[in-house]
């Protein structure tokens, strides 16, 4: 399934050893930008659709140094408008 799917995106795919979290850097801090919002623990069950929602916009326009100070969905819209030019 995987392999359809990167070469559908034309994206390798990379799998992390399990317990190497410095494997995955990126991860690791996104899970830390929503623990901010949301502790170890939350009852997913009590939180809205919308509250969700609302954090999932605040992240996903946050710059990030990583990406060159700019927000990852700066990142993915410019992917895809290279992609549909292509």
């Amino acid at each position: 399934a995987h392999e359809q799917v990167s070469a559908k995106l034309a994206c390798p795919v990379y799998f992390a050893r399990p317990y190497h979290s410095w494997e995955r850097g990126s991860n690791e801090n996104t899970n830390g930008l929503i623990r901010e919002y949301f502790p170890k623990g939350t009852d997913f069950a009590h939180v809205s659709e919308e509250r969700i929602q609302e954090i999932e916009d605040k992240l996903n326009l946050r710059p990030r140094k990583r990406l060159g100070y700019r927000a990852p969905i700066e990142v993915l819209e410019q992917s895809l408008s290279r992609r549909r030019a292509a």
